[in-house]
């Protein structure tokens, strides 16, 4: 008895935290509709903390910050949204959006979009699963082709799809861990040194997508891939994705 009032009590405090999750979900999209941002914006973080690998979270507080302003953060949560669901239409349309706002664009140039599309056709996830099963099933036809030295074409295929994957993937995971950071401050000086008494080399507004190289004490030396250009920004200014 003891031990089924225990996992009826389980049952109900589960229970009772997923009642609250889509409550709170429910508050947090009417807000929103309400255009209470602000509002909006705590909700989904609340929500953020229950689901930290949801897509669509990350895709609602990047829309909070866009309506209020903020197209940095908006970028940093679009971003961020779209590492976890690549194939969604609104997250890559809004991303875009952000990004062109900001001078900056989604697809490099000379890229076909059909091929950036395909590129990020699957999350990493999805990929990395992908390529796992490709290795054992390769691993799987060239034991039966070891034992009865038939199915050449189709281990053949096998190794090649799992190379051209591999590869995909290779790029993929380079892509996945590059150390982002967008401007979040109206403005953000770069600097030729860690510190204010290093002269300006130029000035960016939000948005802008930066790669952080290194780090010191209140600072980040970045790269300004859409304009060529290295120096040092605040740390405060922009925000990490």
């Amino acid at each position: 008895m003891i031990k089924q009032g225990f996992l009826l009590l389980l049952a109900l405090i589960g229970f009772a935290g997923l009642v609250s999750a889509q409550d709170n979900a429910a508050q947090a999209e009417e807000a929103y509709r309400q255009g209470k941002f602000s509002q909006a914006l705590q909700l989904y973080e609340k929500e953020l903390k229950n689901h930290p690998n949801d897509p669509f979270v990350y895709y609602n507080i990047g829309n909070c910050y866009f309506k209020m302003g903020s197209k940095g953060l908006a970028a940093a949560n679009y971003y961020r949204a779209f590492m976890r669901a690549p194939r969604d239409l609104d997250i890559r349309h809004n991303l875009a959006l952000v990004r062109a706002s900001s001078g900056e664009q989604l697809v490099p140039t000379g890229v076909p979009e059909i091929v950036h599309r395909l590129y990020f056709g699957l999350s990493f996830t999805e990929l990395t699963g992908l390529l796992f099963a490709l290795f054992w099933l390769t691993c799987l036809v060239g034991g039966f082709w070891l034992i009865k030295r038939k199915g050449t074409w189709c281990l053949g295929t096998c190794v090649f799809l799992t190379l051209v994957v591999a590869g995909w993937w290779y790029t993929r995971n380079l892509w996945e861990n590059r150390p982002l950071a967008v401007v979040a401050s109206p403005v953000a000086e770069i600097r030729s040194g860690p510190g204010t008494n290093f002269p300006a080399s130029a000035s960016i507004t939000q948005g802008h997508l930066l790669t952080v190289q290194d780090a010191k004490d209140s600072w980040y030396e970045v790269i300004v891939p859409s304009q060529a250009l290295k120096g040092w920004v605040e740390k405060d200014v922009v925000e990490k994705i």
